[in-house]
């Protein structure tokens, strides 16, 4: 079971180990330092004060331990995307999952989101599984580039909003 929470200023160093190893291999490809980790929670939680507010960024946690990352940004008024990272090291637990339920969850109700889109690298499948077990449809690809200049072709998911039936008349 995984509980979500607000970031912290003293989980930098859990940070800049969920952004390492293999973890990071279909991401920038670089560990994150301990400057570039209080960094990111500096800019979380001066988003988190925002208004309206456009991002959520909560740590994963499975037995009191943060594992993970997980982050929600409004795109459009109605539109979000997000996006997850989790040490390798926990991996093939359900976690993720777990992570993303509570997301999605977050975004139809408390953002008021009616659409949840994710991608994720296409060397990553065990990405894509999580989100199909959650609901999410793969909808296409999207180029993105690497610093090289090549384009890598991400797996794009969907997810819209669970419309309630309507009573027979």
């Amino acid at each position: 079971m995984v509980t979500l929470r607000a970031l912290a200023p003293d989980d930098a160093p859990a940070l800049t180990r969920i952004y390492s190893g293999a973890s990071i291999r279909h991401t920038t490809g670089k560990p994150l330092t301990l400057d570039q980790a209080h960094e990111k929670i500096r800019t979380a939680l001066a988003r988190a004060t925002e208004t309206p507010r456009t991002q959520w960024s909560w740590g994963i946690l499975a037995t009191d331990e943060m594992i993970g990352l997980i982050a929600l940004r409004r795109r459009t008024p109605s539109m979000g995307t997000l996006s997850y990272i989790l040490r390798e090291d926990t991996w093939g637990n359900g976690y993720a999952t777990e992570a993303v339920k509570h997301i999605v969850a977050f975004a139809f109700t408390t953002a008021g989101l009616d659409r949840l889109e994710a991608m994720h690298h296409p060397a990553n499948p065990a990405s894509g599984r999580v989100l199909t077990k959650v609901g999410f449809a793969r909808t296409g690809t999207c180029d993105r580039r690497t610093e090289d200049g090549t384009a890598v072709a991400y797996q794009v998911y969907a997810l819209p909003m669970p419309r309630t039936p309507r009573p027979a008349s």
